[in-house]
Formats: structure tokens, sequence, C-alpha cells
């Protein structure tokens, strides 16, 4: 049984400290992708129920929550936050993993699991999509469902790119409450994880004003046409009213060839704090049956 053991420190990548959480020992470890970006690892504290039988590995990604801020902006780029993995990997000793990414995590996700690096184990996208431009006009349909007068509000910001008035503000945190987290109030973890965006340069280089509107360098990522490069089992989760909706967990599922689908019906974005009891159950189950699987399929090996 895991004695709940917990450690965390700073890992130099390219002269940048990145800070580290690791929680729990036993079973192959978990290694978790936070959103944003720039959203820091706050939000996704829930996941450390998972730690009873094995270690769960959290870090900030450089320029936000605990890790090194800088204002050289070429480093905001896939590019480097995938070099990023490979170095925690490589200093915590996580030779074999498992590795879910939420949201933009799920990109990031994807984009280094198409380098097929070495020891992983499983793959869990979390409310995440195989392209940019899909997640967008999905989002733009929710955002059209919303009250007529909020529409308004929203588009005639939008077009003076007045993103940060007082109103548009408000019109989008309608569009938040129904399509990001549907608790009232939101978690305290949620609340550390919006704060760490704030003015990030990250978020807006890479990303852009807002969830929906993204103006940044991943405006036109696009990994659709290369899911199938994906062989390990995959779990992919999404919430009924997510912002990144269920129709784009569908392109993943199709995309993906040994990958299952969940959908948490009374979530958004955040299923793990909003039905959080059955999506860890969810999460664990997965990561027995990949285990087991790898188990028996050694004990058949010549």
């Amino acid at each position: 049984m895991n004695k709940m053991v917990s450690e965390e420190g700073k890992i130099d990548v390219d002269g940048y400290n990145v800070w580290y959480r690791k929680v729990g020992s036993g079973s192959t470890p978990l290694l978790v992708l936070h959103g944003g970006p720039g959203a820091g690892h706050d939000y996704l504290e829930p996941f450390e129920a998972l730690a009873w039988d094995r270690s769960v590995v959290f870090y900030d990604q450089l320029g936000c929550g605990n890790s090194d801020r800088s204002e050289d902006a070429s480093l905001w780029r896939i590019e480097r936050f995938v070099t990023e993995i490979n170095r925690v990997r490589s200093v915590l000793g996580l030779d074999r993993v498992h590795l879910l990414g939420h949201s933009w995590g799920g990109w990031l996700a994807i984009e280094y699991m198409l380098m097929q690096p070495a020891g992983l184990c499983s793959l869990i996208l979390a409310s995440t999509s195989a392209t940019v431009q899909q997640f967008v006009a999905e989002a733009s349909k929710l955002k059209a469902a919303l009250p007529p007068a909020v529409v308004k509000v929203m588009q005639k910001h939008e077009e003076a790119h007045t993103f940060d008035h007082p109103e548009y503000e408000t019109a989008v945190l309608e569009f938040y409450e129904r399509h990001l987290c549907r608790l009232h109030p939101w978690p305290e973890s949620l609340m550390r994880s919006v704060r760490n965006l704030e003015g990030n340069p990250v978020y807006a280089a890479m990303n852009g004003p807002n969830e929906f509107t993204v103006t940044g360098n991943l405006k036109n990522w696009d990994r659709a046409e290369r899911l199938h490069e994906i062989s390990v089992a995959t779990l992919i989760t999404v919430g009924r009213f997510d912002e990144i909706t269920p129709v784009c967990a569908e392109t993943l599922h199709r995309g993906i060839p040994n990958s299952e689908m969940v959908v948490f019906e009374q979530s958004s974005h955040m299923a793990h704090l909003e039905e959080a009891e059955v999506y860890v159950k969810t999460v664990a189950g997965f990561l027995k049956r990949v285990e087991k699987s790898v188990r028996q399929a050694s004990s058949t090996s010549p």
C-alpha cells in the first residue's frame, strides 16, 4: 500500500527552473500535462487521488505557476514544451510512464506522442481535440447558442478587439459558466489556475485573448491526419457541455486505433472537478486494465 509520499523540486530546462511535484509511489507513474497554455497544475489536483497505488507527477510548464517566467517570446512554442517533457522525464527517471494531457495539455501530449517516445504505456486525452480549427468551430456554435443579448455584446467587442472591456468579460463569463466549469462557486484550485492566466504572455502568444478566440501561434495546429500514428492504449474523456465538444472527442476516437471514449454527462471542460469521484474511478480503471494487459502479454511471450 502506498504511503502517499510526496516530494517537490525544480528541474533545470535550458537554463530555466521548472517546478514539479510527485505524490505517491508504487505502480507505473502518471505524468500530468496541464492546460492553458499557462494555467499551471493547480486545477488538476484531484488527480492526486490516483496516487494510492502509483506516483502522480505534476509540473508547471515554463512561464506559469511555480516555474520561472521569461520575457523571451521565442520560448512560447509547442516544440519547446515537447522538449520540456523529455527533460522532466529524464531527470525524474520516468522511463515507463502513463501520460495525461488536459485541454492544451492534450495538444501537447499528441505532439509528444507523434515523436514515438520510448516507455509510454498509455495516453489519456482529456477535454481536448485533434485540431485547433475544429475546437474554434465548435466553440463558435456554443457561443451562438448563448442568450441573444450576450451574443450581441460579444460580437460588438470582438469586432472592435476590445477584449478587456468589462462588458465583454461579463459576457465571456456567461460562456465559461456553461462550458468551462458548471460548478458554483468555482473550486479554489481552479481559481488559482485562473489567476495564473491573468496577463500571462504564454497564453497570449500561443492562444490569444480567450478560450474561443485563438489568434496565437497555435491557431493552425492540426494533427488529425496523423492520429493513426498513436499506437498506445488511449482513453479520451469529454464533458457533455465541454467547450472542446464531444464532436472533437469523436474525431480523436475515430483517428486513434486503440482508443476508447467516455462522455461525462454532468460536466463541461472540468469533468475531473465537476464529477471528480467518477472521473478518478474511470481513469484508475483504465490504468489498471492497461497494466493488466501488459502483464498478461509479458507472461505469454516466449
